[in-house]
């Protein structure tokens, strides 16, 4: 068989390119370019000076930066309010409402109206108190059922504060995070008297439930055994339940309305008004609580309401997937109208850090985050844009402000409780007693309490987990794999919900790439550019072409996309004087071997300053890989229209970061006619999940691995079998450290049964080796080979 350098059959050499056709992305001919020539024909010359990958990032963090303000003025768009009555306003908001409940969570059904169990032992009376008027029962209350077999559901603790005679009201008040319920009530210090607002509502004749809720230190967060770390207790349960569509916000606001549905019941012999008061962390959860459940009659949050644009500098444990796209604290009020609603102006709780290392507890925390008191003007413009939802239904006394201390005073002030006693129907004059009563129970340690509610929340989510394939199952049903044709057709719903709603859609690139290039490498074999590509205002595309040096006048020739790790750089990959020990610069050996190479820098990169990226766009519904997406498909067009290049044999190799972007990227831009995803396939769910092994993302500082309700929709598998029929490759170092061989061939035998039932078993393969964590570069090599170069192999690009 006749062939051209670097062993290229000369039948599978296209020459139907055209000439050179301009900046926007049109082909060049680099074949007829002299060495001296700084720039790739048909683009401009790059200017830009300074670390690029650093200028990248920082335009992304603008360009959130602005689709924030525009969310705050587009949420409109997202809501069909209804003002024509009561009725039709509910029915009008119901979408929104149902949408807010699955983003925080609440989406398991709770086990039923069961009362409070007295929590007493054969020393200890279940009565742990006595009050003016009230008597304070330690309780729990059900809250779900087990979803598994092996685990006894979750359950409610706090305390009950029981009045002498009928109740007037029925509130369920909620602390903050770092007050226990017996701070709240006087039972131990921690709280000042004027700030006991549980107290003061029994003392009134409310009958009052306050739950525990899980704290912000870090004495359980961790493996026992083998590692623990300073995550506070409320980041370790979000990171789990995050990946299985739920919140520790969530959870909690199912406890609240557990406690509710106990109310309701009493209320069918003995009906009173129903509330909810909460102070920071607690007036999140009452404000939530009240956006959901119509029956809570009357809400009042303190020390939390406010703008919320500035979500993501708030502590991980408040990130809730889309929520500033569509929801800021206003939005939220018109879900509680028409009902009653006070807003406390007053002193937040400060968090300004994190738990400190120890050499017990190992840094792993999300850095950033911290909580301040609510800006005064902040908490009045925020209830200002709330107050035509209540004035549209004529209820415009049924929103109320209050502002405590100047704004910085403690929650639970006079006025507050008085309107609140008086929206929920009591007009007798507010009382205090004085009395601030004692604790029975001697010595009373609340920190097992604490453990066994921790370990709850723990165990439900682990049972979602281990659920999770079934719920997979479930969502994959329709989906029909008797033909690539078919498994195509029905495929593109899985494709669209994937994009939009676990990884995060932003519309194709809104400019017009205006390529710029400056030549970097003259090796013997190729030459090099750097190459920047305009994709969205502030956000651009950048990375290294390399071209073989013997191409034709006409040819084209296959293309593979070498993608960096974390932290890495497109000279990893492509620089031929650079021999990292985790790139061993494969793309110039490709480009050696006679292919074009392309190497994106893609924004992981920065340390903590890229992983800012989630916290920003996780409120708006988008991710790291949102961007990335549309920088590799501006890339991809650009090196589509190039004239040497053949559009339908563009490859796609990386390596760790790299490899998850092989099963984030290729599957869902059909442009990539192939993936290689080395160092980081896995059973992904078991890998950010489990509690079990030192592998888990759980310990670790990435918390950017998190993406919301992913077990439920996709696994590794799921990702790798979008590639079909394209062909897909996994490359596994035995000491690779991402994760144990055998977790990763039970991921991966689901794809290879997958390929084999499809009937291309030669579309996808495994190559193991003796190694780490790096580039083996032999069965993967041969891969590219077969699959872009040979005719045998599969038809790249076949599925479009």
């Amino acid at each position: 068989m006749a062939t051209v350098a670097l062993g290229f059959p000369t039948r599978f050499l296209k020459s139907t390119a055209k000439e050179g056709q301009g900046r926007d992305g049109g082909g060049s001919d680099p074949t007829s370019q002299t060495i001296s020539e700084p720039v790739l024909p048909g683009t401009a010359p790059l200017t830009l000076q300074g670390d690029l990958a650093a200028q990248m990032v920082d335009g992304i963090h603008r360009f959130l930066l602005r689709r924030t303000q525009e969310a705050v003025q587009n949420r409109g768009q997202l809501w069909q309010r209804n003002f024509q009555s009561a009725e039709d306003y509910d029915r009008s908001v119901a979408h929104n409402r149902e949408h807010f409940r699955e983003i925080i969570g609440v989406v398991d059904p709770r086990i039923g109206v069961q009362a409070p169990e007295l929590l007493g032992t054969l020393v200890t009376s279940a009565q742990v108190s006595q009050g003016s008027g009230y008597k304070v029962y330690a309780v729990s209350w059900p809250v779900f059922r087990s979803v598994v077999a092996d685990f006894d559901g979750l359950d409610a603790e706090g305390l009950l504060l029981q009045p002498e005679g009928k109740p007037v009201g029925r509130v369920v008040a909620i602390p903050d995070a770092d007050w226990t319920p017996e701070m709240l009530v006087g039972l131990s210090p921690g709280v000042p008297p004027e700030a006991q607002f549980a107290r003061r509502l029994a003392e009134n004749g409310c009958q009052v439930m306050i739950p525990l809720l899980i704290n912000r230190a870090d004495t359980f967060s961790g493996i026992p055994g083998i590692s623990m770390t300073n995550e506070p207790h409320r980041e370790w349960i979000y990171r789990m339940a995050y990946e299985v569509g739920r919140h520790i916000i969530g959870f909690e606001v199912q406890k609240v309305l557990a406690a509710i549905d106990w109310f309701a019941s009493e209320n069918n012999t003995q009906p009173v008004r129903i509330g909810v008061m909460g102070y920071g962390e607690g007036g999140l959860l009452a404000l939530y609580s009240g956006a959901l459940d119509a029956r809570i009659d009357v809400t009042v949050v303190s020390g939390y309401f406010q703008k919320r644009d500035d979500l993501w500098k708030e502590p991980i444990y408040r990130d809730v997937w889309g929520l500033v796209r569509e929801f800021g604290d206003a939005e939220l009020t018109s879900l509680i109208a028409p009902r009653a609603l006070i807003i406390e102006a007053s002193q937040e709780p400060e968090v300004a850090g994190l738990p400190p290392v120890t050499e017990v507890h190992k840094e792993g925390a999300c850095p950033n985050g911290k909580l301040v008191s609510p800006p005064l003007n902040s908490v009045q413009q925020e209830v200002e844009r709330a107050r035509p939802f209540f004035s549209g239904l004529k209820v415009d006394g049924k929103l109320q402000l209050v502002v405590s201390g100047g704004g910085n005073g403690q929650p639970g002030s006079e006025e507050v409780l008085k309107s609140f006693l008086s929206a929920l129907g009591i007009r007798t004059r507010l009382w205090a007693s004085g009395n601030i009563p004692r604790d029975a129970r001697p010595h009373y340690d609340p920190e097992p309490r604490l453990h066994s509610q921790f370990d709850q929340l723990v165990g439900f989510t682990q049972a979602l987990i281990r659920k999770s394939p079934d719920r997979r199952k479930e969502f994959w049903a329709k989906a029909d794999s008797s033909s690539p044709e078919r498994w195509k057709e029905t495929t593109k719903f899985y494709r669209d919900y994937i994009w939009e709603e676990v990884i995060g859609r932003l519309p194709s690139p809104s400019l017009p790439a205006d390529p710029r290039t400056r030549l970097i490498y003259d090796a013997p074999k190729f030459k090099g550019y750097e190459v920047v590509l305009d994709v969205w205002p502030d956000v651009f595309a950048y990375g290294i072409l390399l071209i073989p040096k013997d191409l034709k006048p006409g040819e084209r020739r296959p293309v593979v996309v070498c993608q960096h790790g974390l932290e890495g750089r497109p000279q990893d990959v492509a620089d031929p004087k650079v021999d990292s020990h985790f790139y061993h610069h494969f793309g110039a050996s490709l480009a050696d071997e006679g292919f074009v190479t392309y190497s994106p820098q893609n924004p992981y990169i920065g340390e903590d300053r890229f992983r800012i990226i989630q916290r920003m766009g996780h409120p708006l519904k988008l991710a790291l890989y949102s961007f990335i997406i549309g920088q590799h498909e501006q890339t991809l067009n650009w090196l589509a229209a190039q004239s040497f290049v053949d559009p339908e044999r563009i490859g796609f190799y990386g390596l760790s970061y790299g490899g998850k972007t092989a099963v984030r990227v290729p599957p869902f831009l059909d442009r990539y006619a192939l993936s290689i995803c080395s160092g980081d396939f896995n059973e992904w769910v078991w890998k950010t999940t489990n509690v079990l092994t030192s592998y888990s993302y759980l310990l670790w500082g990435e918390y950017d691995m998190y993406e919301f309700n992913f077990a439920n929709v996709v696994n590794y598998a799921e990702l790798a079998n979008l590639m079909a029929p394209r062909p897909f490759m996994v490359e596994r170092g035995h000491d690779d450290g991402v994760g144990m061989d055998e977790w990763i061939s039970l991921e991966y035998a689901k794809v290879r049964r997958f390929y084999d039932k499809m009937g291309i078993p030669n579309n996808t393969t495994i190559e193991f080796f003796n190694g780490p964590h790096t580039i083996h570069g032999v069965g993967t090599f041969e891969f590219l080979r077969q699959h872009l170069m040979s005719p045998k192999g599969a038809s790249p690009g076949s599925t479009g």
